[in-house]
């Protein structure tokens, strides 16, 4: 069963639900529009369900007893057995979704921006990292999730079915604001996914990573989205902590292993907020190798070896959540 059907089985569940869930359901150009923390309030359970939403569903989302030396409250929990096509075939957010639109208040165009996840991004098949690991699916009902402040216009569905080569009816697209418990869930649900993105930016094949399992502190709701743009990544990067079983020798683990967490980085040490704004709230100015979690364990299933690189910042994880 590939991911986007696996989705749309999550989806068909979640359509008995949304009164308890607080999930908003409307049609967009006969699209499925689902809002997880926009208009709608959304929740936490909103918020774990919208994770393995993303995931693809072929990983568990779960809330815990937080690292109470870190921060006070719940971790979001996740593992998945396909880390490979759970993560970066589904979960990472490789689409920046674009599309201009008429408002219907003003008359006058605007544009529309999304982070896009999920695993429509198989189907739409456009990201050099679904080529090398084959993780491209064929045209078929699709499935997204959009981190975003706003509903996406008939522009977007339309902009979202032509790139996945089917009718806009095809369609379901998920949203939350960063800004909203829900969008906090998902995100913090993200650690595995970071380490292991990282990993391929450092070249390691991760056909050899078997399984994942990764923890990172829920951030309280921030009072605005670019406000919980820092809170939400500085969970992982500060306060998340991931644990991949893996294949192979233990030398490659240890060559690549201290440039993987976040700590590596040349904008490592300030809360994320202040990084981002020094490079004038442009993504692709910050240094990439920061996008990691604080820890990483490697199990080597075929040595019995065990590393762990980095280590928690609570100092700056109390700066960007009481900030």
């Amino acid at each position: 069963m590939g991911l986007n059907q696996r989705a749309n089985n999550l989806v068909d569940e979640l359509l008995l639900d949304t009164e308890s869930l607080n999930i908003g359901i409307s049609s967009v150009e006969g699209a499925r529009v689902l809002d997880f923390g926009c208009q709608s309030a959304g929740g936490l359970e909103a918020g774990r369900r919208l994770a393995e939403l993303c995931l693809g569903g072929l990983g568990r989302v779960s809330l815990s007893a937080g690292k109470q030396e870190l921060w006070p409250g719940p971790s979001v929990v996740v593992s998945t057995d396909q880390p490979l096509l759970a993560c970066l075939g589904a979960q990472y957010a490789g689409w920046s979704l674009t599309a201009d639109y008429v408002s219907p208040t003003s008359g006058k165009i605007k544009s529309y921006f999304a982070m896009a996840s999920g695993p429509m991004r198989s189907v739409r098949g456009k990201e050099d990292v679904l080529g090398e690991y084959d993780l491209s699916e064929p045209a078929q009902p699709v499935v997204g999730v959009l981190e975003s402040s706003k509903l996406p216009p008939a522009e977007v569905v339309r902009e979202t079915a032509e790139q996945c080569g089917v009718s806009p009816s095809q369609v379901t697209l998920a949203i939350a604001r960063t800004a909203s418990i829900a969008g906090c869930v998902q995100i913090a649900a993200r650690s595995v996914e970071t380490a292991m993105h990282k990993l391929h930016e450092l070249g390691f094949d991760l056909r050899r990573v078997r399984s994942g399992f990764g923890s990172a502190p829920l951030p309280p709701v921030a009072k605005d989205d670019m406000a919980a743009i820092g809170r939400t990544n500085d969970a992982v990067l500060y306060g998340g902590e991931v644990t991949l079983w893996v294949d192979g020798d233990d030398t490659s683990i240890e060559a690549v292993g201290p440039k993987t967490p976040s700590q590596s980085s040349r904008d490592y040490g300030r809360p994320f907020g202040d990084v981002f704004k020094d490079y004038e709230y442009d993504f692709y100015r910050v240094d990439p190798l920061l996008f990691s979690p604080a820890v990483i364990n490697f199990y080597n299933v075929e040595t019995g070896s065990c590393f762990t690189f980095g280590e928690m910042n609570r100092d700056v994880i109390a700066a960007s959540f009481r900030g």
